[in-house]
Protein backbone atom coordinates (compact mmCIF):
# COMPACT_ATOMS: atom_id res chain seq x y z
CA UNK A 1 0.00 0.00 0.00
CA UNK A 2 1.56 3.27 -1.21
CA UNK A 3 -0.63 5.97 0.25
CA UNK A 4 0.39 8.89 -1.98
CA UNK A 5 -0.14 7.14 -5.34
CA UNK A 6 -2.42 8.98 -7.77
CA UNK A 7 -4.91 6.56 -9.39
CA UNK A 8 -5.25 8.96 -12.35
CA UNK A 9 -2.84 9.31 -15.26
CA UNK A 10 -4.47 12.60 -16.16
CA UNK A 11 -7.52 14.39 -14.78
CA UNK A 12 -9.34 17.46 -16.08
CA UNK A 13 -12.19 18.45 -13.79
CA UNK A 14 -14.53 15.49 -13.25
CA UNK A 15 -13.09 13.62 -16.26
CA UNK A 16 -9.96 11.55 -15.94
CA UNK A 17 -8.07 8.51 -17.18
CA UNK A 18 -7.23 6.03 -14.45
CA UNK A 19 -4.28 3.65 -14.51
CA UNK A 20 -6.79 0.84 -13.92
CA UNK A 21 -8.76 1.64 -17.07
CA UNK A 22 -5.65 2.32 -19.13
CA UNK A 23 -3.94 -0.97 -18.23
CA UNK A 24 -7.17 -2.89 -18.74
CA UNK A 25 -7.52 -1.31 -22.19
CA UNK A 26 -3.92 -2.28 -23.01
CA UNK A 27 -4.55 -5.87 -21.97
CA UNK A 28 -7.71 -5.97 -24.10
CA UNK A 29 -5.74 -4.63 -27.07
CA UNK A 30 -3.00 -7.25 -26.65
CA UNK A 31 -5.56 -10.02 -26.27
CA UNK A 32 -7.52 -8.85 -29.32
CA UNK A 33 -4.37 -8.70 -31.47
CA UNK A 34 -3.37 -12.25 -30.57
CA UNK A 35 -6.95 -13.55 -30.82
CA UNK A 36 -7.51 -12.19 -34.34
CA UNK A 37 -4.03 -12.86 -35.75
CA UNK A 38 -3.89 -16.48 -34.67
CA UNK A 39 -7.59 -17.04 -35.31
CA UNK A 40 -7.14 -16.04 -38.95
CA UNK A 41 -4.19 -18.45 -39.20
CA UNK A 42 -6.45 -21.19 -37.81
CA UNK A 43 -9.00 -20.53 -40.56
CA UNK A 44 -11.59 -18.36 -38.80
CA UNK A 45 -13.04 -15.39 -40.65
CA UNK A 46 -11.64 -12.06 -39.48
CA UNK A 47 -15.05 -10.39 -39.13
CA UNK A 48 -16.29 -13.33 -37.06
CA UNK A 49 -13.29 -13.02 -34.74
CA UNK A 50 -13.78 -9.29 -34.21
CA UNK A 51 -17.50 -9.77 -33.52
CA UNK A 52 -16.83 -12.61 -31.07
CA UNK A 53 -14.18 -10.59 -29.25
CA UNK A 54 -16.46 -7.53 -28.91
CA UNK A 55 -19.42 -9.58 -27.67
CA UNK A 56 -17.26 -11.54 -25.23
CA UNK A 57 -15.56 -8.41 -23.87
CA UNK A 58 -18.85 -6.63 -23.20
CA UNK A 59 -20.42 -9.75 -21.66
CA UNK A 60 -17.27 -10.27 -19.61
CA UNK A 61 -17.50 -6.78 -18.10
CA UNK A 62 -21.18 -7.31 -17.27
CA UNK A 63 -20.47 -10.75 -15.78
CA UNK A 64 -17.52 -9.44 -13.77
CA UNK A 65 -19.60 -6.65 -12.25
CA UNK A 66 -22.62 -8.86 -11.66
CA UNK A 67 -20.71 -11.49 -9.70
CA UNK A 68 -18.91 -8.81 -7.69
CA UNK A 69 -22.21 -7.16 -6.73
CA UNK A 70 -23.79 -10.53 -5.83
CA UNK A 71 -20.86 -11.52 -3.62
CA UNK A 72 -20.60 -8.09 -1.95
CA UNK A 73 -24.25 -7.11 -1.39
CA UNK A 74 -23.56 -4.97 1.68
CA UNK A 75 -21.65 -2.49 -0.48
CA UNK A 76 -24.67 -1.84 -2.74
CA UNK A 77 -27.88 -2.35 -0.74
CA UNK A 78 -27.69 1.12 0.79
CA UNK A 79 -26.45 2.73 -2.42
CA UNK A 80 -27.74 0.88 -5.52
CA UNK A 81 -26.62 3.77 -7.76
CA UNK A 82 -23.09 2.43 -7.31
CA UNK A 83 -23.92 -0.87 -9.08
CA UNK A 84 -23.07 0.33 -12.61
CA UNK A 85 -20.05 2.42 -11.47
CA UNK A 86 -17.31 0.08 -12.61
CA UNK A 87 -15.01 3.11 -12.69
CA UNK A 88 -15.02 2.88 -8.89
CA UNK A 89 -13.58 -0.65 -9.04
CA UNK A 90 -15.14 -3.98 -8.20
CA UNK A 91 -14.90 -6.60 -10.94
CA UNK A 92 -14.87 -10.36 -10.40
CA UNK A 93 -12.31 -12.29 -12.45
CA UNK A 94 -14.41 -15.47 -12.41
CA UNK A 95 -17.52 -13.53 -13.45
CA UNK A 96 -15.61 -11.91 -16.30
CA UNK A 97 -14.38 -15.23 -17.70
CA UNK A 98 -17.78 -16.85 -17.24
CA UNK A 99 -19.68 -14.01 -18.92
CA UNK A 100 -17.29 -13.81 -21.86
CA UNK A 101 -17.18 -17.57 -22.33
CA UNK A 102 -20.96 -17.94 -22.28
CA UNK A 103 -21.54 -15.07 -24.71
CA UNK A 104 -18.87 -16.33 -27.13
CA UNK A 105 -20.30 -19.84 -27.05
CA UNK A 106 -23.86 -18.65 -27.69
CA UNK A 107 -22.73 -16.43 -30.54
CA UNK A 108 -20.69 -19.16 -32.23
CA UNK A 109 -23.41 -21.75 -31.76
CA UNK A 110 -26.04 -19.74 -33.63
CA UNK A 111 -23.85 -19.13 -36.68
CA UNK A 112 -23.53 -21.50 -39.67
CA UNK A 113 -20.08 -22.75 -40.63
CA UNK A 114 -19.93 -20.38 -43.60
CA UNK A 115 -19.93 -17.37 -41.26
CA UNK A 116 -17.26 -18.66 -38.89
CA UNK A 117 -14.87 -19.76 -41.62
CA UNK A 118 -13.34 -22.74 -39.83
CA UNK A 119 -14.43 -26.25 -39.07
CA UNK A 120 -13.32 -26.04 -35.46
CA UNK A 121 -14.85 -26.52 -32.03
CA UNK A 122 -15.54 -23.76 -29.53
CA UNK A 123 -12.55 -25.08 -27.60
CA UNK A 124 -10.22 -23.91 -30.38
CA UNK A 125 -11.70 -20.43 -30.12
CA UNK A 126 -11.38 -20.37 -26.33
CA UNK A 127 -7.72 -21.38 -26.58
CA UNK A 128 -7.02 -18.21 -28.59
CA UNK A 129 -8.19 -16.07 -25.65
CA UNK A 130 -5.65 -17.44 -23.15
CA UNK A 131 -2.69 -15.07 -23.84
CA UNK A 132 -4.97 -12.04 -23.51
CA UNK A 133 -6.37 -13.36 -20.23
CA UNK A 134 -2.88 -13.96 -18.83
CA UNK A 135 -1.63 -10.50 -19.86
CA UNK A 136 -4.84 -8.98 -18.50
CA UNK A 137 -4.34 -10.59 -15.10
CA UNK A 138 -0.73 -9.44 -15.04
CA UNK A 139 -1.51 -5.79 -15.87
CA UNK A 140 -4.72 -5.38 -13.87
CA UNK A 141 -2.99 -6.57 -10.71
CA UNK A 142 -0.45 -3.77 -11.24
CA UNK A 143 -3.39 -1.38 -11.68
CA UNK A 144 -4.73 -2.57 -8.31
CA UNK A 145 -1.71 -0.93 -6.69
CA UNK A 146 -2.84 2.49 -7.96
CA UNK A 147 -6.40 1.82 -6.75
CA UNK A 148 -5.16 0.80 -3.27
CA UNK A 149 -6.97 -2.56 -3.50
CA UNK A 150 -6.12 -6.28 -3.34
CA UNK A 151 -4.13 -5.52 -0.18
CA UNK A 152 -1.92 -8.17 1.43
CA UNK A 153 -1.81 -9.32 5.05
CA UNK A 154 0.45 -7.52 7.49
CA UNK A 155 3.53 -9.52 8.47
CA UNK A 156 6.30 -9.01 11.04
CA UNK A 157 8.91 -10.69 8.85
CA UNK A 158 9.13 -8.97 5.47
CA UNK A 159 12.11 -7.86 3.33
CA UNK A 160 12.83 -4.39 1.89
CA UNK A 161 11.18 -2.59 4.81
CA UNK A 162 7.67 -3.76 3.85
CA UNK A 163 5.08 -4.26 6.57
CA UNK A 164 2.65 -6.34 4.53
CA UNK A 165 2.67 -8.75 1.59
CA UNK A 166 2.51 -7.10 -1.86
CA UNK A 167 -0.42 -9.27 -2.97
CA UNK A 168 -0.83 -7.28 -6.20
CA UNK A 169 2.74 -8.15 -7.24
CA UNK A 170 2.14 -11.81 -6.40
CA UNK A 171 -0.93 -11.72 -8.61
CA UNK A 172 0.96 -10.05 -11.46
CA UNK A 173 3.68 -12.71 -11.28
CA UNK A 174 0.95 -15.36 -11.42
CA UNK A 175 -0.25 -13.80 -14.67
CA UNK A 176 3.29 -14.01 -16.06
CA UNK A 177 3.60 -17.64 -14.93
CA UNK A 178 0.29 -18.48 -16.63
CA UNK A 179 1.52 -16.97 -19.90
CA UNK A 180 4.76 -18.98 -19.73
CA UNK A 181 2.87 -22.20 -18.93
CA UNK A 182 0.52 -21.56 -21.86
CA UNK A 183 3.40 -20.98 -24.27
CA UNK A 184 5.07 -24.21 -23.20
CA UNK A 185 1.89 -26.28 -23.48
CA UNK A 186 1.02 -24.71 -26.85
CA UNK A 187 4.25 -26.11 -28.34
CA UNK A 188 2.85 -29.62 -27.84
CA UNK A 189 -0.08 -28.82 -30.16
CA UNK A 190 -2.77 -30.16 -27.77
CA UNK A 191 -6.37 -30.77 -28.89
CA UNK A 192 -8.89 -27.88 -28.94
CA UNK A 193 -9.99 -26.66 -25.53
CA UNK A 194 -7.05 -28.11 -23.61
CA UNK A 195 -5.10 -24.85 -23.40
CA UNK A 196 -8.08 -22.89 -22.04
CA UNK A 197 -8.92 -25.42 -19.33
CA UNK A 198 -5.24 -25.82 -18.47
CA UNK A 199 -5.03 -22.05 -18.04
CA UNK A 200 -7.99 -22.05 -15.67
CA UNK A 201 -6.60 -25.08 -13.77
CA UNK A 202 -3.21 -23.47 -13.13
CA UNK A 203 -4.84 -20.11 -12.42
CA UNK A 204 -7.03 -21.68 -9.73
CA UNK A 205 -4.04 -23.52 -8.28
CA UNK A 206 -1.73 -20.50 -8.13
CA UNK A 207 -4.33 -18.01 -6.98
CA UNK A 208 -5.90 -20.30 -4.38
CA UNK A 209 -2.65 -21.45 -2.78
CA UNK A 210 -0.41 -18.39 -3.25
CA UNK A 211 -2.20 -15.09 -3.87
CA UNK A 212 -5.22 -15.76 -1.65
CA UNK A 213 -3.00 -17.06 1.17
CA UNK A 214 -1.35 -13.66 1.54
CA UNK A 215 -4.29 -11.46 0.51
CA UNK A 216 -6.34 -9.69 3.20
CA UNK A 217 -9.77 -10.90 2.11
CA UNK A 218 -12.59 -11.85 4.50
CA UNK A 219 -12.22 -15.38 5.88
CA UNK A 220 -14.95 -18.02 6.09
CA UNK A 221 -15.27 -21.28 8.09
CA UNK A 222 -11.67 -20.96 9.32
CA UNK A 223 -10.55 -17.46 10.27
CA UNK A 224 -6.82 -17.51 10.86
CA UNK A 225 -4.01 -15.09 10.01
CA UNK A 226 -0.45 -15.63 11.14
CA UNK A 227 0.88 -12.27 12.44
CA UNK A 228 4.54 -13.19 11.89
CA UNK A 229 4.56 -14.58 8.33
CA UNK A 230 1.31 -12.98 7.19
CA UNK A 231 -0.46 -15.98 5.70
CA UNK A 232 -4.14 -16.67 6.31
CA UNK A 233 -7.15 -18.77 5.35
CA UNK A 234 -9.80 -19.47 4.27
CA UNK A 235 -11.10 -16.94 1.76
CA UNK A 236 -14.16 -17.53 -0.41
CA UNK A 237 -11.90 -18.24 -3.40
CA UNK A 238 -9.92 -20.79 -1.39
CA UNK A 239 -13.13 -22.58 -0.40
CA UNK A 240 -14.06 -23.01 -4.06
CA UNK A 241 -10.53 -23.79 -5.28
CA UNK A 242 -10.82 -27.62 -4.87
CA UNK A 243 -14.03 -27.56 -6.93
CA UNK A 244 -12.44 -25.40 -9.64
CA UNK A 245 -9.41 -27.69 -9.78
CA UNK A 246 -11.52 -30.86 -10.03
CA UNK A 247 -13.79 -29.47 -12.75
CA UNK A 248 -11.04 -27.95 -14.88
CA UNK A 249 -8.83 -31.04 -14.54
CA UNK A 250 -11.74 -33.20 -15.69
CA UNK A 251 -12.31 -30.89 -18.68
CA UNK A 252 -8.60 -31.04 -19.55
CA UNK A 253 -8.74 -34.83 -19.56
CA UNK A 254 -11.94 -34.79 -21.60
CA UNK A 255 -10.34 -32.59 -24.27
CA UNK A 256 -7.37 -34.98 -24.46
CA UNK A 257 -9.70 -37.96 -24.87
CA UNK A 258 -11.62 -36.20 -27.64
CA UNK A 259 -8.35 -35.36 -29.34
CA UNK A 260 -7.17 -38.97 -29.15
CA UNK A 261 -10.52 -40.16 -30.51
CA UNK A 262 -10.37 -37.85 -33.51
CA UNK A 263 -6.82 -38.95 -34.36
CA UNK A 264 -7.74 -42.63 -34.03
CA UNK A 265 -10.78 -42.13 -36.27
CA UNK A 266 -8.81 -40.73 -39.20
Amino acid sequence: MILDLNPYIVQIGPVGIRWYGFLMAVSMGVGLFYFVRNGVKAGFREDFLYNTALISLLAGIVGARLIYVITNPADFIANPAEIPRIDHGGLSWHGGIGGGLLAGWLYMRRLPLSLTGARATFGALADLAVPGLAVGYMLVRIANIFNQEVIGHKAAIMPFGLDRHPAQIYGSLIGLALLLIHNRLARRNPPPGFLFWAFFFYYSLLRGFIEETFRANPHYLIDYTDPVWGFGFTTMTQLFTPLFLAVTYGLMRASLRRGSGSVAGR
